[in-house]
């Protein structure tokens, strides 16, 4: 009797520990952000209606070798080439979109625009228990990727759009081009959160 009433407080310590453990990082991962990244995604098309609100965390930036590696890769071996590349790549940052935990970006790239900077980011995407069950064509769309528009000049007037779905593929004219699942998600009412002495 005593050593299950042992067994239960020692296992109600192990959870406590665990849960306090996983509180203890989340601060971490938002005082390493170099810039937080909040917008809100609306749907189009057949998601028409739909907001959810989206926050991007960049711990750091792609390197050009970094873009290089991908565009290597997807040249070798078309989209799942791009596929095993990412999920090889360390985090750069992380996604959170609510009713999902979220997950990690492989690349986040930042280029200078005539008004202030594009940043485009790309990642696997999560494939859910039931697409891979039922074996879905679903499955094919297995990037998530997305860019912003960040106008320094007028806040108001940055935009960006969400490939919740995406594959890569290259189209007729020879070029590289998102093929998406669903309809691509707008983003609007962008605010920049860059942390502190990294502007």
């Amino acid at each position: 009797m005593h050593a299950m009433l042992r067994i239960a407080r020692m296992g109600r310590y192990a959870a406590l520990v665990t849960m306090l453990t996983i509180i203890a990082t989340f601060p971490a991962y938002a005082a390493d952000a170099v810039e937080t990244i909040d917008a809100t995604a609306r749907g189009t098309s057949t998601q028409l209606g739909k907001v959810i609100n989206i926050k991007v965390l960049v711990y750091q930036y792609s390197t050009a070798e970094d873009r290089e590696a991908l565009k290597s890769a997807f040249l070798k071996g078309q989209n799942q080439g791009l596929v095993n590349a990412l999920s090889k790549m360390k985090s750069v940052g992380r996604i959170q979109i609510p009713g999902t935990v979220g997950y990690d970006l492989a690349y986040i790239g930042v280029t200078p625009t005539s008004t202030g900077r594009r940043i485009r980011f790309v990642t696997n995407r999560k494939i859910s228990f039931g697409e891979a069950y039922r074996n879905t064509q679903s499955q094919a769309y297995n990037l998530t990727a997305g860019e912003f528009d960040m106008n320094d000049q007028d806040k108001d007037k940055s935009a960006g759009v969400l490939y919740p779905a995406a594959q890569l593929i290259i189209n007729a004219e020879g070029e590289l081009q998102l093929e998406l699942r669903k309809n691509p998600w707008q983003l609007t009412n962008i605010i920049d959160w860059k942390a502190k002495g990294k502007e």
